[in-house]
């Protein structure tokens, strides 16, 4: 009897061990953080989760642009008709699930984390802005990491575009190296050195575009689209409870502040930045490797048989404006018509104020 209870008051402790562990595991999870944005792109504090598949849509959203599908999301409110974001930088960071990012950010669960891209809010830039030129600037967990579509090409001809490359911009002048603090990471480590190759980039973008402050200044809003393995490769290699992980994960959540101060600077307040956490993706976003300086076009570069887009999400509304606006202009010329072809010259004073009565009679 005496054993029964005393199972009974250990089941306690272990029941609420385990609610406790599901409640700080939901509270945790995986994040999509918001640094920066604009007065008029107003995010709402809550805990309403956001699908990973739907990131994508979210993007296009702050920046103004329509949709397929109605999001559904109560986080982000209504914005200006009269204003959108210069700039929206997303920045991916796998290998964990949060990061000591300020209070002052709004931060929603992430559920569901897919990987996704950012192509179809490039492929709606482009489209918008032919004649201007957007930066759409994009980092891939690939052999080939960095690669930008557009017209500016010229401008970050200087950037490192692949792993080898950008990890010898680590050993030049200018290194952020020399402004980060003393850690337990060591460049001779694979791992350790993709990760500081991944903050030497952030820190080369934000340098490139402060010296070509003309680019935040056009008509035409900029694309950022960074994803950064080099943390999920230091908890591969030495471990979550490591100190190297620990001093990783301190240090991005300060580079990636400082970014999102850098890049807001240079748009003057008028960029969003999102930091999107992820412990891990079920399956690896790879991409085929294409230069940084790439300006080949075609009709459509997501079809391999060079077929035509598909119908614009507001050719519904165009086309239904041009028929009724040419179905009003053509009923009004026959009435006008009609009008004129049985107008009483009777009633003319103008014309025949000087004829005779007797003809106007006739």
């Amino acid at each position: 009897m005496s054993y029964g209870g005393s199972q009974r008051r250990m089941s306690r402790p272990l029941t609420l061990f385990i609610v406790c562990a599901a409640f700080a595991a939901g509270v945790l999870g995986d994040r999509l953080t918001v640094l920066k944005a604009p007065q008029y792109v107003t995010f709402r504090e809550g805990d309403w989760p956001v699908s990973g598949e739907k990131v994508p849509d979210l993007v296009a959203l702050t920046m103004g642009f329509s949709v397929e599908d109605e999001l559904g999301w109560p986080g982000l409110q209504a914005g200006s008709l009269f204003q959108r974001p210069q700039a929206s930088i997303l920045v991916v960071v796998r290998g964990v699930d949060s990061l000591d990012l300020p209070q002052s950010s709004v931060s929603y669960p992430l559920e569901n984390p897919v990987p996704f891209t950012l192509d179809s809010v490039a492929n709606t830039m482009h489209m918008l802005f032919q004649e201007d030129t957007p930066v759409v600037l994009q980092l891939a967990p690939s052999e080939e990491r960095l690669y930008m579509v557009g017209k500016a090409n010229t401008v970050f001809e200087d950037l490192p575009v692949t792993l080898q490359q950008i990890q010898g911009r680590l050993t030049q002048d200018g290194s952020i190296l020399s402004s980060l603090p003393h850690s337990s990471l060591r460049r001779n480590n694979e791992a350790d050195l993709l990760f500081l190759s991944e903050l030497q980039v952030l820190h080369d973008i934000a340098a490139l575009l402060l010296r070509h402050k003309h680019l935040a200044k056009d008509h035409s809003p900029d694309l950022f689209s960074l994803e950064l393995a080099g943390l999920e490769e230091v908890s591969r290699r030495y471990g979550t409870d490591s100190p190297q992980f620990r001093d990783a994960t301190q240090i991005l959540a300060g580079v990636l502040q400082k970014f999102a101060d850098d890049m807001s600077s240079i748009y003057s307040n008028n960029a969003v930045v999102e930091v999107v956490t992820v412990k891990s993706f079920e399956a690896p976003l790879t991409r085929k490797s294409r230069s940084i300086l790439e300006s080949k076009q075609i009709s459509n570069p997501g079809s391999p048989y060079n077929l035509a887009y598909k119908y614009n999400l507001q050719y519904a509304v165009v086309f239904n404006i041009v028929l009724w606006l040419m179905i009003a202009l053509a009923l009004a010329v026959i009435a006008i018509a009609y009008n004129l072809w049985n107008m009483d010259p009777g009633y003319d004073s103008i014309i025949y104020r000087m004829t005779n009565q007797k003809i106007r009679l006739d």
